[in-house]
């Protein structure tokens, strides 16, 4: 870690922009959550501060402060009673975007802003923001709002979902600039809105560079979860329904008698009530002993887990933004699974990864190829490191942000 702290201060001291910004930037979520869109507001945050600018987050109440070098986080008025936030739309994040609304204009008219940046539904109220107070606009566009309403099965209604289109259309019209996370979102966004800048800049930065992995944690990851000489199947996120867990508790149906005893399936996150209702799936399947569901796990255990796996999964159903999870697994010298699906396949590849039918039977079948042909896994693990190192390193991530800064500050 020492080493990739001397690297940073090299490649920053490098990039740094000729004048230092003050960025407002807005992200409603609870932030900070270990979880996607947190996650990549941390490291946009993080690449910020390595490239010398002061910014101002204005986040829900709700989340954990992390300390980074020029980052002053401000937090929206609580709800009585509201003590988290589900993923996806809801009618809790209305009232909390209500509030960070109000936030965010108290801030404006307090301060003086280089830059507006803004996450997600902020966009919406970003715009007449950055006209009102005459500061640029930078979107990042984690996904497309309308498709999340289906995906989420937040609602039926067309006359709901055209609003969201047109809310999002105005949004990418009106930004100085905007970043799009993965390949089919920055496609949708140059065939659209083609006079648009836009830039596509993929959360390829490793969560050790904001949370150091604990030193000598192993030991005790293989106590807490019983799993001393067993073979480890890891998944690590969230557990929301398309991320496929399902999928991946029938694959285990699928597997042979004599891997019941050497194998084990770690699910490393989610809630509470999504842990229990996943165990008792688990149950009805009679794979429960194959299964542990960890809940729960703190950032800095997540290098650890990943040390311990045979096999990295992602197991993932709909959507078309990338998991973060992804990009940290090509790095990890560990063989991974996961659907074939344009999730996957716009940053995976069957020479880097072994891809398979969106089916329990399929997944099962990957699963025991990588561990049973370990030359073939070993070789997998070889070409997705070197992919990392090629097409996502993280001095290509500062140099896109700062480009897409200077593309923002430069078209007001």
């Amino acid at each position: 870690m020492a080493q990739n702290n001397g690297k940073l201060k090299n490649i920053s001291s490098d990039l740094q922009m000729e004048r230092p910004l003050r960025i407002l930037m807005i992200a409603p979520q609870p932030w900070f959550s270990p979880r996607g869109t947190p996650f990549s507001v941390l490291h946009r945050i993080k690449a910020l501060s390595l490239l010398g600018h002061r910014i101002d987050l204005a986040t829900y109440p709700i989340g954990q402060d992390i300390e980074i070098p020029g980052l002053k986080i401000h937090r929206s008025a609580g709800i009585p009673g509201v003590k988290k936030v589900k993923i996806g739309p809801s009618k809790t994040k209305i009232w909390l975007d209500l509030g960070l609304w109000r936030k965010s204009i108290q801030l404006l008219e307090q301060n003086k802003y280089d830059l507006l940046h803004t996450h997600e539904e902020a966009a919406f109220w970003g715009v007449n923001l950055s006209e009102k107070f005459y500061v640029p606009h930078l979107y990042d566009m984690h996904s497309s709002l309308p498709q999340q309403l289906s995906n989420f099965k937040y609602t039926k209604s067309r006359f709901i979902t055209g609003i969201f289109d047109r809310l999002e259309e105005r949004s990418i019209l009106s930004a100085s600039a905007v970043i799009t996370i993965c390949p089919e979102l920055q496609a949708f966004v140059e065939k659209r809105f083609p006079d648009t800048k836009s830039i596509l800049i993929e959360n390829v930065a490793d969560n050790s560079l904001v949370f150091p992995p604990q030193q000598a944690n192993q030991k005790a990851l293989v106590k807490r979860f019983d799993i001393e000489h067993k073979q480890i199947v890891l998944y690590y996120g969230t557990l929301e329904t398309y991320q496929g867990i399902e999928l991946l508790l029938e694959a285990a149906t699928h597997l042979p008698d004599s891997r019941k005893q050497t194998l084990r399936f770690l699910i490393a996150g989610g809630s509470e009530e999504q842990v229990k209702s996943y165990q008792k799936k688990a149950k009805d399947l009679n794979v429960s002993n194959q299964f542990i569901f960890t809940g729960f796990v703190q950032p800095q255990e997540i290098p650890s887990l990943i040390d311990l796996a045979d096999v990295l999964v992602s197991p993932r159903l709909k959507g078309n933004n990338s998991p973060l999870k992804i990009y940290s697994y090509l790095r990890s010298q560990k063989p991974i699974v996961a659907t074939d699906h344009v999730t996957h396949t716009q940053i995976l590849n069957p020479s880097v990864s072994e891809l398979t039918a969106i089916t329990p039977q399929a997944f099962a079948r990957g699963i025991l190829r990588v561990l049973e042909e370990p030359e073939y896994a070993q070789e997998l693990a070889r070409k997705a490191a070197r992919l990392a190192e090629k097409q996502y390193s993280y001095e290509d991530y500062l140099n896109k942000t700062k480009w897409v800064v200077q593309q923002a500050v430069r078209n007001n």
